[in-house]
């Protein structure tokens, strides 16, 4: 199982990235040892995540995401809020 996440940092940016674990992942960002981008823009809060079967998967999402608008990614994110996904 994998995962595909968007992170909204302190400064409000975006940022998009997968693991196969998201608590763990999660708490990696926010302890300042993941991705360089996020290690000056803490805290980051978790603000979206899709789950896949394989990494492969969530790899071709992330990259996905990362061609989207700022706009379509708040889209995303709203769309699941409202739907509440279990995962």
């Amino acid at each position: 199982m994998a995962y595909v996440y968007m992170l909204r940092c302190s400064d409000g940016s975006l940022y998009s990235g997968y693991t196969t674990d998201l608590d763990k992942r999660l708490q990696v960002h926010n302890s300042g040892r993941g991705a360089k981008y996020t290690r000056s823009r803490l805290p980051v809060t978790l603000v979206y995540w899709q789950k896949f079967d394989s990494a492969q998967q969530a790899m071709q999402r992330e990259a996905a995401l990362k061609r989207l608008t700022r706009q379509e990614k708040l889209q995303l994110i709203v769309a699941q809020l409202i739907n509440e996904p279990e995962d």
